[in-house]
């Protein structure tokens, strides 16, 4: 792989330049057929396929990840998207017909998906290729032409995708756009018909209060702490093993991960000490020396979570596995903490790297009590095999997503609506919710006979005319 030191912000002039040739194409290409999408769709997926090795590479390069995870967690999600959006973009593209009321008897009504235009996809830098080709393809299913922003902290990952991107497509239909915060800024003045960003909280702000300058519309796939549940009835072999994959896996970098523990008082010693021995079992007793362990993604990130766990210990917190730092290569190991205070950084800020609170619970209502007080997760997940506690839980919390028995996986299900609510994040992606994200919902109305009965209701107002109104009223 080449040697990637920086990565050059695109010229503004060079920005307004793709922005209005991608204005002046945006017709031609929202009057693309479904077969013509799904034939960009189809070798988007063989341009993925051929430069799978590089792909590897690129993501060892900037986190040391091993090439599998980079199969599972960045490879699989884009391909799985593909091939979903190839298998459906027909029926989602098909004019959908809706009932008519007795009231407007002689017409018919349908929904036409449309393209929303230009649209900017801001991706972040955890799962720097899945989380910003996944949003192209719906995007692109969707007949939009698309500005993408890729993360600076990821130059062999961004540097990868815009070979890929340039081999494909034509910078009036679709344009990678290097750079970093100066560049972001930019684009964030231009008027796009959508902007799908996916990031903090904070940042969203930031984008949907520039959005809201030309009332563009926003999806935000935002973050937060993500909580799990494991009650006393739960398996605790198997909870320990999928919480500590869904926690350790990217090094704890990724928005829907486990961020804190409510475990049951029953059951505590037992989880702990399984979870412990799991972690062995996935990454040694020497992680650092595990190949399928990889890194912060620089160094500032790094100090940040140290930061956490500094603060919390010098609180009175326990570390009971892990708490080892090693500041020239970005490496935390997986790390697991007791009685962390609940106004400390690692209980109120996103963790976003290898660290796990644990915290213990007696009664049901004390962990739903702390949830509630929360903003409200991108995710919760429940490890519990009573349906009456799982009733409980649902019913009593809210989130973006959940997940009963496992961790993390739900972002595979491209049939349900992946996303957030208010601080976790505005609008659902994936599927046909990705290609809906990216669509415009036009409703359409034809009057089919000559006949209407909203002709007979107009004036003057006649006692006639005025009791067919107070009948439709009443009756329809």
């Amino acid at each position: 792989m080449e040697n990637i030191r920086s990565m050059l912000d695109t010229s503004q002039d060079e920005i307004q330049k793709i922005f209005k040739i991608q204005q002046q194409r945006q017709y031609d290409i929202g009057r693309s057929t479904a077969a013509e999408r799904i034939a960009k769709l189809k070798r988007f997926h063989q341009a993925i396929t051929d430069n799978t090795s590089q792909i590897r590479q690129a993501l060892y390069d900037d986190f040391r990840k091993h090439p599998s995870e980079t199969d599972l967690t960045e490879i699989y999600c884009i391909t799985g998207e593909l091939k979903h959006a190839i298998r459906h973009l027909k029926k989602w593209m098909r004019p959908k017909r809706v009932a008519t009321p007795i009231a407007l008897l002689g017409s018919g009504s349908y929904i036409h998906y449309e393209p929303k235009g230009v649209v900017l996809i801001i991706a972040p830098w955890n799962f720097p290729l899945n989380l910003t080709l996944g949003p192209l393809v719906s995007a692109i299913a969707a007949g939009n032409c698309a500005m993408v922003k890729p993360s600076e902290l990821t130059l062999h990952t961004s540097h990868i995708m815009k070979k890929m991107i340039e081999s494909l497509f034509s910078p009036d239909e679709i344009a990678i756009v290097e750079g970093g915060v100066d560049t972001s800024q930019t684009l964030l003045t231009l008027p796009f018909n959508h902007i799908f960003f996916t990031g903090s909280p904070a940042i969203g702000k930031i984008v949907m209060k520039a959005a809201s300058k030309h009332l563009a519309s926003v999806t935000l796939e935002l973050g937060g702490k993500s909580p799990t549940i494991v009650d006393e009835t739960a398996s605790v072999s198997t909870a320990a093993r999928r919480i500590a994959w869904g926690k350790f896996v990217n090094n704890g970098q990724t928005c829907i991960a486990p961020d804190y523990l409510f475990v049951h008082n029953k059951i505590k010693d037992a989880f702990t000490e399984q979870l412990q021995k799991t972690l062995e079992e996935l990454y040694s007793t020497e992680p650092e020396k595990s190949e399928s362990y990889c890194r912060m993604v620089n160094n500032r990130h790094f100090s940040r979570v140290k930061s956490y766990v500094d603060e919390a210990v010098s609180n009175g917190a326990k570390i009971i596995s892990g708490g080892i730092f090693e500041n020239n290569q970005n490496y935390i190991a997986p790390t697991l903490l007791t009685d962390v205070k609940p106004d400390s950084a690692l209980m109120q800020e996103e963790i976003f790297g290898p660290v796990l609170p644990i915290n213990t619970y007696e009664d049901l209502d004390e962990p739903l009590k702390v949830i509630r007080s929360r903003e409200i997760p991108l995710a919760l997940y429940i490890y519990s095999n009573s349906r009456k506690n799982i009733k409980k839980i649902i019913r009593d919390t809210r989130a973006g997503g959940t997940v009963i028995n496992h961790s993390v996986v739900h972002f595979y299900q491209n049939n349900l609506p992946f996303g957030g609510s208010n601080n976790s994040g505005i609008g659902k992606s994936h599927g046909f919710f990705g290609f809906q994200a990216f669509s415009n919902a036009r409703g359409i109305m034809k009057q089919e006979l000559p006949f209407s009965g909203i002709d007979l209701m107009m004036p003057p107002y006649t006692e006639l005319k005025k009791k067919l109104i107070n009948f439709s009223i009443k009756w329809f």
